[in-house]
């Protein structure tokens, strides 16, 4: 069996050993966002037939009116990691506190919290653009067998044991990483399977992208702005800007061709706008082991002691070089 033959399953079970928790918990707990993903995935693929899409009529805990498939999608991924015990706590944008599970079982021996991101991007939805999920796990700090804590979910980015999204676009991918590299899985819609079709992604150094919402351009802070003038020079590129308005697609695009995600604070969000937890912790993961980084302008993103489940931060992500030059942007306007 050549690698790319692998299933998703297959791997697990392949890499189990190479993970330090090697009890099996954590493969379980990755087949069930597997499942979980493929569920999503075929009614993302429905939209426009069924009545899924449009705004649900509520409003998240950050204020923002939910889509229908947000609502959809979040139910799915908690029913399942409920459903199959396999993790003491869960934590959702879409939801405004955390979810304990099982807390009333003494037997409880479950060690895993998952944080997530049910459908970043669901706005897109409606015009048929690239969506996806965000997750991110670690292990508990409060005593097994005990009902989860806040501080079991308000960890340092660097202490994640596995992170990843699913992206549900032109073909359905789930990419993840345990701290051994990145590998991406391609959905085989006619069997249901994911297959090992993109083994050790890797940023390239250097790139040729810039992801940011340049409508709000007057609103970044001036090292932001001089970054994306050098970005626009014609002796130093220029480079091409590429903005799809879901960080799944637009990380997922930069990381197989090279680019920079910008999404900086500014007089419209003076903390940011994406949140630490459900977004930017388990894309820097993803990004450092993909031989990239991530930054929020001064700092690593990873070494930042989270205070709140849905706060927010300046998220600068891609290719190793690109977000050096853009740190050094920042630094030079803030001296």
């Amino acid at each position: 069996m050549t690698q790319k033959n692998k299933t998703l399953g297959e791997f697990i079970i392949e890499n189990q050993a190479s993970f330090k928790y090697t009890t099996g918990e954590l493969s379980r707990l990755i087949n069930s966002i597997r499942l979980a993903a493929k569920v999503v995935n075929h009614e993302v693929n429905k939209a426009g037939l069924v009545d899924i899409i449009g705004a649900a009529g509520d409003v998240n805990i950050q204020g923002e009116d939910q889509q229908k498939l947000d609502v959809y999608a979040n139910d799915k991924f908690i029913q399942t990691l409920t459903n199959r015990n396999i993790v003491c706590g869960i934590a959702s944008e879409e939801e405004d506190d955390f979810i304990t599970i099982n807390s009333q079982d003494s037997n409880n021996q479950n060690k895993y919290v998952v944080l997530i991101d049910p459908l970043d991007g669901s706005s897109n939805i409606d015009v048929n653009v690239s969506v996806g999920t965000i997750f991110s796990i670690y292990r508990r700090v409060t005593p097994v067998g005990t009902p989860v804590k806040m501080a079991d979910f308000l960890q340092k980015g660097n202490q994640q044991v596995a992170a990843g999204y699913v992206v549900y676009g032109t073909s359905t991918m789930l990419v993840y990483t345990t701290g051994a590299g990145v590998n991406g899985f391609t959905l085989n819609p006619a069997i249901g399977t994911f297959y090992l079709s993109h083994p050790n992604m890797q940023f390239p150094e250097d790139g040729r992208i810039y992801s940011v919402n340049e409508g709000n351009y007057i609103h970044f802070p001036q090292g932001i702005k001089d970054y994306i003038k050098y970005c626009q020079k014609e002796e130093t590129g220029p480079y091409t800007a590429r903005y799809i308005g879901s960080l799944v697609s637009d990380f997922h695009r930069n990381m197989i061709k090279g680019g920079i995600y910008l999404y900086p604070k500014s007089s419209k969000n003076e903390k940011g706008k994406l949140r630490l937890l459900y977004e930017c912790n388990p894309m820097a993961f993803l990004a450092e082991q993909a031989n990239g980084k991530a930054s929020d302008g001064f700092q690593r993103i990873l070494d930042i002691q989270p205070t709140e489940l849905h706060e927010r931060v300046p998220f600068i992500c891609g290719s190793k070089n690109m977000v050096e030059k853009a740190e050094e942007f920042m630094r030079n306007a803030s001296s």
